[in-house]
């Protein structure tokens, strides 16, 4: 980047972006359409790129110029945060760790993998749960710290993201005592017979328990799909069915639930991961949550 590159004309070009063409970018800066445009030709020439190009009447952005403006969408949303977080910094003293936990990810499970942390002094702790791809961008955006989910960061050539495995865990087959003693004779088999629970196909597990499935000759008789894991394990101990879950919590699950296992799932793995915007991970709390550092032991 030249040395000369200005964050003002940056900013101009941006709410021309934003706004649409010249005029309308000058009237809400409060300036005049003349100086706008010096502003932009400025950058245009700090970077060595045309950004916008005629098109009829008015203006359109060019490749690089729509470059532009995703990186400006990020470092304007960022600026937006900067007083709130000064202040924050300022009055609060606690460690700070917000994290984003995939809708996908056993709850139970995220507790165990965040054990390392939890029992840092004035730890402020902040947790939201949404989809895996708003999660990303937030990430990116460093709204978010670290994004804990089932699976690897999908490539984007918008966002930088490094995906750190936190390990995996074997899976097991667990259901209310009536339907697990049910399901128990002749298990695996039985599942063609007794109501099944499964994750639906956006959890990375579903694929794997399809294949365990199909290797094995057996049509499970699904009676319901759950996005959510909690709610699955919620259905699943009311009576709706067995359910698949990770061996890692078994204990917590049926002390919890009031369950039973009903067999193992062989060779079929439930894995974590870790999704920063670092190559090196600099953040000292996930840090600790990396394999190296202290690592969860895993069943199975």
């Amino acid at each position: 980047m030249s040395l000369n590159f200005n964050y003002r004309h940056l900013y101009y070009f941006w709410v021309v972006a934003k706004e649409g063409g010249m005029a309308r970018a000058a009237d809400r800066l409060g300036m005049a359409v003349q100086t706008v445009s010096a502003q932009v030709r400025e950058l245009e020439r700090s970077l060595g790129h045309a950004l916008l190009k005629p098109a009829g009447r008015g203006l359109v952005l060019t490749e690089a110029g729509q470059a532009a403006v995703r990186q400006a969408d990020q470092i304007f949303a960022l600026g937006e945060q900067l007083e709130d977080i000064v202040q924050t910094a300022a009055s609060d003293p606690g460690v700070r760790l917000a994290v984003g936990i995939s809708d996908r990810l056993p709850k139970l499970v995220v507790r165990t993998l965040m054990l390392p942390v939890l029992a840092t002094p004035n730890l402020r702790l902040i947790c939201r749960e949404d989809g895996v791809e708003d999660m990303l961008a937030d990430l990116a955006l460093h709204r978010l710290d670290v994004v804990l989910t089932d699976r690897p960061a999908p490539p984007n050539p918008s966002l930088k993201l490094y995906s750190h495995s936190l390990g995996d865990s074997a899976v097991a087959w667990y259901g209310p005592p009536a339907l697990a003693k049910q399901a128990a004779k002749g298990f695996p088999e039985s599942l063609a017979e007794v109501p099944v629970l499964l994750p639906t196909a956006s959890a990375a597990v579903r694929g794997r328990l399809d294949h365990w499935f199909e290797q094995r000759g057996i049509r499970p008789n699904v009676v319901g799909e759950f996005e959510d894991s909690a709610l699955l394990k919620t259905f699943g101990a009311g009576g709706m069915g067995v359910f698949p879950a990770t061996e890692l919590v078994e204990a917590e699950l049926i002390e919890r639930y009031q369950v039973k296992r009903v067999g193992a799932c062989e060779g079929v793995r439930e894995h974590f991961w870790a999704v920063d915007t670092e190559k090196k991970v600099q953040h000292p709390l996930v840090q600790r949550m990396l394999p190296g550092q202290q690592h969860v032991v895993l069943r199975g």
